[in-house]
């Protein structure tokens, strides 16, 4: 059951209904929020609600010591302080050091920036704890080695697109400013051959290349031109580039302190606080604010480290994209050329695939580079008219604003019609309606209160008030009273002649004495009067009294209401329903007639219900009720029991036809897209080896070798005499740990384990 909690905006809200809704078929969820949304109040709400039900413990895992002090101040603000032992917080490193004193048993794991949990130390929690529920938090769950999170998690729930949460006002909008494609610094970036470990531009080189005089001046140089006299954060190369950015930032009276790995924990703590109070304008740091760090005013982010991971860019710039008061928008001065990379902030990503590891988190592919918004950039000019050589104004926010406004009207698609208006008649002292030129109704009422849509409230000759259409025809004659009034959600005030003021809705008739309040659950709306939500149905219903708004969910395609009133004679699918799910009546999408009693659910998600005369029916999504039995059945007609389990077996064919189609169409979608890349080729810069199509970069240079593909297959080496064998988009379909690899056309491949051992499989 759902429990108040009013601190949670409404895209949050939303998200938790979800996941509870999906934590009834899956343990393990993901949920992925973009960076500044709020995903650790999210978190600590969750956690509240689960230990109100069926949980009594559990533990909070994040993969750095700051991150933890951070969300155990947010837990505490949401009433749940850690000397009560219910909710632990720790760090990945010392859950590893300190697992064997660990005595109790989670019921509940909370991954925090869950893109982490790839790595080996996260290992331990499904290992020693199988049975505790996992919920992961991330706002990137993407890798730069295109590995999938489906052995951790089994599904994935996404949140609005960083564009949607700027066009409502959740994030800021943001200037963005780059470096030209042929500047002097971008051809500095592109001379990166090395990579690290994980797959990124290798630290040392990059230091090499671009810790040097000229380019730390070319940093400041476009701060002082782009975000003069504004606060930010600078992500430096290495250590040695952070101190140096922030000496020359400070010799030019700019005042910048650096902060990396090696800075102690109290000074860090001291500097941030010098930041937030203004004392410090610049913060340089070293891979330590790219995750969790909350100051909603920080005025411009400059990006001075190179990196091709997608998940490292956007939290990078997203620290610059959280909303405060007097903060209009974000100045990201890009001085690495990222945005061409992986193009701005606002482009939509296939979150799913990167989960599902069909796409690597790096460059732009062609599904990115066809979504999300874009705008060719600016031509930048100095006063003299001479154009700048260095950088371009990519995208200013008034035109990333605008940019969104026009999809948003694109996608509603309709055009608004002539409004309907009331005009006077001065020869008869009468009122008729109009639409543009058109007249609709002649002159005929004495007088016209208000108009809302197709619906005028209108004093008839004979002094009796009403509401008509835009034709005149009557809809309801409420007698004699001294004031209507349109409201919003079809609701009608009308004050009588006493100045008593009653409430009409428009859509059922009834009226309220106290004014309602209306709530949408996925387009199924319900009235507030008092202490009771009443339905919007022909047949009346009002829920229990002091029901919080929270407590009623929806899914998919009915709502749910806990109500305890479900009469005797309901029955139910399962016989352990009520003790596993709790009792509740059920409002349906798209059905007007009435409420009605949840009788349980089917392996597909479909579900039974009862109406208020004993009736059953099996509703499915996207479908009209369909009748099966009744409390009373007439002879020969068949009983509840004969018609559930018959639904029960035609319910589970549909749900493993529906997961067996499912994996059809994901393997028919790859293939196609194995296709699509059949001509891609080996190709090597530096050392290492990668694939690409064209010019379009298909498996980034990280192995120690590839062979020409056979098929749309090809062998790799990932180090010397390991051999496997991967799909031509990246994913390894044989590990790399034989001596020697044979791809046939067929798809048979002989591996080389040991001289003269050699073992065959089938792709």
């Amino acid at each position: 059951m759902y429990y108040p909690n009013d601190t949670l905006r409404d895209y949050q809200q939303e998200m938790k209904l979800r996941l509870f809704e999906e934590w009834e078929f899956h343990r393990n969820v993901m949920v992925q929020m973009p960076t500044g949304t709020g995903k650790t109040h999210l978190l600590a709400a969750i956690v509240r609600e689960f230990l109100r039900g069926s949980g009594s413990r559990v533990w909070i895992v994040a993969h750095r010591r700051e991150l933890v002090d951070q969300i155990e101040e947010t837990v505490s603000r949401h009433g749940m302080s850690k000397e009560d032992g219910r909710v632990r917080v720790m760090s990945i490193q010392w859950l590893s050091r300190n697992r064997k004193d660990m005595y109790e048993e989670p019921d509940l794991i909370v991954i925090d920036e869950a893109h982490h949990a790839l790595a080996e130390t996260y290992r331990i929690l499904w290992e020693n704890y199988p049975e505790a529920r996992k919920l992961g938090m991330t706002a990137t769950p993407c890798r730069l080695n295109g590995k999938g999170f489906m052995d951790l998690f089994d599904s994935l729930i996404t949140s609005w697109t960083v564009a949607e949460f700027i066009g409502q006002g959740w994030l800021s909008s943001f200037d963005y400013v780059s470096i030209r494609a042929n500047s002097r610094e971008q051809r500095l970036i592109d001379s990166l051959k090395k990579r690290g470990a994980d797959g990124d531009y290798q630290v040392k080189e990059m230091n090499e290349v671009l810790n040097r005089e000229t380019s730390i001046g070319r940093l400041y140089e476009s701060v002082e031109r782009y975000a003069h006299g504004k606060k930010g954060i600078v992500y430096a190369v290495s250590i040695a580039h952070a101190r140096r950015i922030a000496a020359c930032y400070s010799a030019h009276g700019l005042e910048s302190v650096a902060i990396d790995s090696r800075t102690p924990a109290s000074e860090r703590k001291e500097l941030v606080d010098d930041f937030r109070r203004g004392k410090v304008k610049v913060l340089v740091n070293v891979d330590i604010f790219s995750e969790g760090f909350d100051c909603p005013d920080v005025e411009f982010v400059q990006l001075a480290r190179p990196t091709l991971s997608l998940a490292k860019y956007l939290q990078q710039v997203g620290r610059g994209l959280r909303r405060s008061a007097n903060k209009e928008s974000c100045m990201l001065i890009d001085n690495v050329g990222l945005y061409r990379i992986f193009g701005l902030p606002t482009r939509n990503h296939d979150w799913a695939a990167m989960f599902e590891g069909r796409m690597i988190g790096n460059a732009l592919s062609r599904a990115r580079t066809e979504g999300g918004l874009y705008l060719p950039a600016l031509s930048l000019t100095d006063s003299g008219g001479q154009e700048e050589e260095v950088w371009e104004i990519v995208m200013t926010h008034d035109r990333l604003l605008e940019a969104i406004r026009n999809r948003e009207e694109a996608e509603e698609g309709k055009e608004s019609q002539a409004a309907l208006k009331s005009y006077p008649d001065r020869r008869s002292s009468l009122w008729g309606l109009k639409r543009g030129n058109k007249i609709t109704v002649s002159p005929r009422y004495l007088q016209v209160f208000d108009i809302q849509g197709n619906r005028v409230a209108v004093r008839l000759k004979d002094g009796q008030a009403g509401v008509v259409s835009a034709s005149g025809e009557p809809e309801v004659i409420l007698g004699y009273c001294r004031r209507l009034k349109f409201l919003k959600e079809e609701l009608l005030a009308v004050t009588d002649n006493a100045g008593t003021v009653s409430y009409m809705d428009m859509k059922t008739g009834r009226i309220y004495r106290e004014k309602p309040v209306v709530f949408s659950y996925g387009g199924v709306k319900l009235l507030r009067v008092g202490e009771t939500f009443h339905s919007r149905t022909k047949k009346a219903y009002a829920s229990m009294n002091g029901l919080h708004k929270d407590s009623i969910c929806f899914y998919e395609y009915y709502l749910k209401i806990p109500d305890y009133r479900v009469p005797k004679s309901c029955k139910l699918v399962d016989s352990v329903w009520s003790t596993v799910f709790d009792v509740f009546a059920c409002l349906l999408a798209g059905d007007d007639e009435e409420v009605y009693w949840c009788c349980g659910r089917l392996a597909d998600r479909s579900i039974v219900v009862m109406d208020g005369a004993g009736r059953y029916y099996h509703v499915e999504k996207g479908k009209r009720k369909r009748y099966i039995a009744t409390n009373l059945p007439r002879p020969g007609e068949q009983d509840f029991d004969t018609a559930v389990k018959k639904l029960k077996e035609e319910a589970g064919q549909r749900a493993e036809e529906t997961d067996r189609q499912k994996r059809r169409n994901e393997e028919a979608k790859r293939r196609k897209r194995l296709e699509e890349i059949r001509d891609a080729l080996p190709y090597r810069m530096g050392m290492k080896w990668g694939l690409k199509l064209g010019e379009r970069i298909i498996v980034p240079p990280k192995y120690r070798k590839i062979l020409p593909p056979v098929g749309v297959y090809c062998a790799f080496e990932e180090s010397a005499c390991r051999w496997g064998v991967m799909a031509l988009d990246g994913k390894v379909m044989v590990e790399a740990c034989y001596q020697k690899v044979d791809i046939e056309n067929n798809g048979m491949v002989h591996l080389t384990i040991i001289p003269g051992k050699v073992k065959t499989v089938k792709l």
